[in-house]
């Protein structure tokens, strides 16, 4: 029997263009299905998202103190189980000395990320002389906005009350996020400074205006009003992130939508500020710059990061994670000055 030639098959039956078409086929799936739930694209952007996260902490770990630091891991701040839970580190000889205390929560676009994933980062920050705290918080699309504002405000409340326990001055918190987690870090910190705003969301804050003596925002989101427009890849993961969130496909013209675009409710008692962001990532100029130019605007005490538009090497979406580079550690010595500054 004479052997077929393969070029002679129908072009679907052929290997080289098999694969594609099998890709294109379940690409093509995603986006349909994606046209009436934001699930099967959440759950995709999720698993790239964590995988991203697990390169950046064995990458981060190779910088982290292997000794020195004491630890209490998941402890419970609330009742949804594992997404109310929290991490503790302070160096091991405070010797019972409660410590000014930094608060980190996790990015992920909303959608995504775990306490753990800021671990290395968090106990860099201990050896310095800090207690510090990374959180877990509930998650879209399985919870809505803003339950996680409300848990987290309960877990300042929580850290508050078990202050001695944990070796935390009550009196000297810093709020700290990146990403994701920098808009929730500003949502806390207009909640605890503008009444206006936290009447808005119906959360009474858990700290006063003189415990909170700075935040740190690390390429974070803080006018989700442009998103709509957002061009390519990335715009397209933060509308779906969005609509996974607050529950809307037309979440452009929610509450939450406004709710979220913190740089509309920051006011001139607005916390002491670090604000950094890389030149290579595409949230740098309408975000970042932004909110640090309208906090400047009010008197606000900004210390921002930036680099030039053609700085080498160009720096990425969370650059300061990416320790490797000596613009990420020069950004980590610029955050533990600001750190020693305000909570002096």
């Amino acid at each position: 029997m004479t052997a077929r030639d393969p070029s002679r098959r129908p072009w679907y039956r052929r290997a080289s263009r098999l694969v594609p078409l099998c890709a294109l086929v379940v690409v093509a799936g995603l986006v349909g299905a994606s046209l009436v739930s934001p699930w099967p694209a959440a759950m995709l952007i999720r698993a790239l998202f964590e995988k991203g996260a697990r390169d950046t902490v064995a990458e981060m770990s190779t910088y982290e103190p292997e000794s020195g630091i004491r630890e209490t891991l998941d402890v419970s701040y609330g009742d949804a189980g594992d997404a109310t839970t929290l991490d503790v580190f302070s160096p091991e000889d405070r010797d019972g000395e409660v410590l000014p205390t930094v608060v980190w929560i996790h990015g992920g676009a909303w959608i995504s990320g775990f306490k753990e994933d800021v671990r290395p980062y968090v106990r860099m920050l201990a050896a310095e002389g800090y207690t510090t705290v990374s959180l877990n918080y509930s998650l879209g699309p399985e919870s809505r906005y803003p339950t996680a504002v409300g848990q987290l405000n309960d877990a300042l409340a929580f850290l508050v009350e078990h202050a001695d326990e944990h070796g935390i001055d009550p009196s000297r918190i810093v709020i700290a996020g990146d990403s994701a987690g920098a808009n929730l870090t500003s949502q806390l910190a207009a909640l605890t400074t503008n009444p206006d705003y936290a009447a808005e969301l119906g959360i009474r804050p858990s700290l006063t205006p003189s415990q909170l003596r700075g935040v740190l925002l690390n390429c974070g989101i803080y006018d989700v009003s442009g998103i709509p427009n957002a061009p390519g890849i990335g715009g397209w993961g933060f509308r779906v992130a969005l609509w996974a969130y607050l529950g809307d496909r037309d979440w452009s013209q929610s509450a939450g939508d406004r709710q979220m675009s913190t740089i509309d409710w920051v006011t001139a008692d607005f916390p002491a500020t670090w604000i950094s962001g890389g030149n290579d990532d595409p949230l740098t100029p309408n975000q970042s710059r932004r909110l640090a130019e309208r906090l400047d605007g009010l008197g606000v005490d900004v210390t921002p990061v930036f680099y030039p538009d053609d700085h080498e090497p160009a720096l990425p979406h969370e650059y300061q994670f990416h320790l490797d580079l000596e613009d990420a550690r020069t950004a980590f010595a610029s955050t533990v000055a600001f750190l020693d500054r305000v909570t002096d």
